[in-house]
């Protein structure tokens, strides 16, 4: 790979090219994008840098990492451009609140271990929404993942108190919960009740110490995987894959598996 040295190869280089981009004589396109605009393209490359962090592709991740890092001083220099906020004021938030938030690294504040750190965060976090009528969910981002937010507003809910005793308990619900879901009479129903069965398998999935987003990331990969696999072996044996029934589909879908564990 080649390296343009034109620019530092540092943050200030990124931003030297972003203003480059957005000058004068820069991308037209770029100079028409909006923060509303670059939203699902920003979302995008977090979700692609996710699965190179995923496949442990190193080369992926710094090439993702980079094209996130390209967003954030992206949307940083379209701010500035329209008088919002500058790249100063971000940096100066997040860097008020890791100090604010980090007493036992930047103050005086005492912490034994690692076990301490979420429930110390979790009660700065409720000093400063004080007086706020805001509740302790609302820092969640709705727009995450349902999977993924479901978990993160079942954690905050457990670290105020509001949990399971126990893990007995948890999976009983999400047997109740299916229970519910064959008892359903209307489509209406079902939706509403299946909704309800898979937060509970998250909730599980928190109990266990598992991300359900990861879980079922990697779960959609190996369905990917094989899948693939069977067409493969179908295109390779003249087969028509769609017309196959169902028992050879099967075993063409246990011969993908077979080959996975080198059986």
């Amino acid at each position: 790979m080649t390296h343009d040295h034109s620019f530092p190869h540092t943050f200030g280089g990124v931003h030297d090219v972003v203003a480059t981009l957005l000058g004068p004589r820069g991308c037209p396109w770029d100079r028409e994008q909006t923060f509303d605009s670059l939203k699902h393209l920003f979302l995008e490359e977090c979700y692609e840098l996710v699965e190179a962090i995923e496949e442990g592709d190193n080369a992926k991740i710094v090439e993702e990492m980079g094209d996130v890092l390209f967003h954030i001083a992206f949307q940083m220099q379209i701010a500035e451009a329209n008088n919002q906020f500058t790249g100063k004021d971000v940096c100066a938030g997040v860097i008020d609140k890791l100090v604010r938030r980090h007493p036992h690294v930047f103050g005086d504040a005492v912490m034994d271990d690692a076990s301490q750190a979420v429930p110390r965060w979790d009660q700065i976090k409720r000093e400063e929404m004080r007086g706020e009528e805001r509740s302790i969910l609302d820092g969640v981002p709705k727009a995450m993942p349902a999977l993924a937010y479901a978990q993160a507003v079942q954690g905050r809910a457990a670290r105020m108190g509001f949990d399971w005793d126990d893990y007995a308990g948890v999976i009983e619900k999400v047997g109740e919960e299916l229970r519910e879901l064959e008892a359903a009479k209307s489509d209406a129903e079902r939706e509403r009740e299946l909704g309800d069965l898979l937060f509970s398998l998250v909730n599980a999935s928190r109990w266990l110490g598992a991300e359900a987003e990861t879980a079922l990331r990697m779960t959609n990969r190996k369905f990917y995987t094989r899948f693939t696999g069977m067409e493969r072996l179908a295109r390779e044996r003249g087969l028509d894959f769609e017309a196959l029934p169902l028992d050879a589909k099967e075993e063409l879908w246990q011969e993908t598996k077979r080959a996975e564990s080198g059986g």
